[in-house]
């Protein structure tokens, strides 16, 4: 069982929300659409669930055309971001729902309403009312009303946005886990980095529309096909700077050089554009072959245990995210250390070039 969506695209009013997109979609996979606000999420999933039709391109289900199937024919089910239920009904009979309208017998309704809800971990809450539940709990029963139908299909549409931290968490956890139990094709919807990592499978990068990536999860994080994919799979977005490659040294912005060695040594000389993540940015010299860049900083944001440094480098704004408190003033100038193993090289065009050193070990290694 798959669904396979075939050149497909979305055009409203002149205006092209969704380009030509071909992806399949197989049974008992968990597929993350990963994009910022107004990338095509949503426009992706409503094409998937029948809700809006394509303009052009078709949609197969299990090797059928279901491209002009109705929503309420088709074996999906959806949970938004604002989660819904019935206030005046029981848990039980939120869940039970959807079967009564289906007509199911009130044995079967009563055996798949506990069997979802002992896999939901909501067994104990079956006599409850919606407003006596916790905000996970209530998404957990909206889950649960989804999930009982026993769809094939599955869409998310970011359902953790709207709870607070620690609920977020602890349904990250559980999304996985019921994913798992229902075999169903899930397909969820974020535009966290952190998330789409968390709950592993596939990954689809969005960017205006377009696909610009699709694969396994740490693939596609690790190695962006190109700049759009590597900016949209990194929290804060991907930093970058202008490189040039010559024989067996590579220049970063104006004075800092690196061996081009590894997978930098195979490409040809050239200019190129470096990118590299946050995180990857020290305050200190950690590594031996790490580089120095002198910025000008521009903004801290304390969040606790980490400090975000927005600076300068030259006419590159980074940011960087590095551990601890720092009581830093704007306007003062820094050192920021890099090591070249966390450098990324994309051609004039954007595309990958060379992967970050780092990134392509882990992958070999399967982590």
């Amino acid at each position: 069982m798959a669904l396979e969506l075939q050149g497909v695209t979305r055009v409203v009013g002149g205006k092209v929300h969704i380009h030509p997109t071909t992806l399949t979609l197989n049974k008992g996979t968990m597929n993350v659409l990963l994009g910022p606000t107004l990338s095509g999420k949503t426009s992706l999933m409503r094409l998937m669930a029948g809700l809006d039709a394509p303009t052009a391109g078709r949609i197969r289900w299990d090797g059928a055309d279901v491209t002009g199937v109705r929503v309420q024919d088709r074996g999906v089910a959806m949970v938004y971001q604002q989660f819904i239920n019935y206030p005046g009904l029981t848990v039980y009979e939120n869940i039970a729902s959807p079967l009564r309208i289906q007509g199911t017998s009130a044995a079967e309704i009563d055996r798949r309403v506990r069997e979802t809800a002992e896999m939901m971990r909501m067994t104990p809450m079956l006599d409850r009312k919606p407003l006596e539940l916790s905000g996970g709990q209530q998404q957990r029963c909206a889950l649960a009303r989804a999930l009982v139908k026993g769809a094939g299909l599955v869409l998310l549409d970011e359902p953790l946005a709207n709870l607070d931290y620690k609920l977020r968490e602890e349904l990250r956890v559980e999304i996985p886990r019921i994913f798992e139990a229902s075999g169903a094709i899930f397909v969820y919807a974020t535009t966290e980095p952190e998330e789409a990592l968390l709950l592993g499978g596939n990954t689809a990068a969005l960017w205006e529309g377009r696909v610009t990536q699709f694969g396994p999860t740490p693939q596609v994080y690790r190695q962006p096909a190109d700049m759009v994919t590597a900016r949209v799979f990194s929290d804060p977005p991907m930093n970058f700077m202008p490189c040039v490659k010559e024989g067996n040294r590579i220049t970063f912005g104006e004075a800092a050089h690196a061996p081009a060695d590894g997978a930098f040594a195979a490409i040809p000389d050239g200019r190129y554009v470096g990118g590299f993540r946050a995180n990857h940015l020290e305050m200190a010299k950690h590594s031996g072959q790490a580089i120095e860049f002198r910025c000008s900083l521009s903004v801290t944001e304390i969040t606790g245990s980490e400090t975000f440094l927005h600076v300068t480098h030259g006419p590159d704004r980074w940011v960087g995210l590095v551990h601890g408190a720092h009581d830093l003033h704007a306007g003062q100038g820094i050192s920021l250390w890099l090591d070249p193993a966390h450098i990324y090289l994309f051609d004039t065009e954007g595309r990958l070039a060379a992967p970050a050193a780092y990134a392509a070990a882990d992958l070999k290694g399967g982590a």
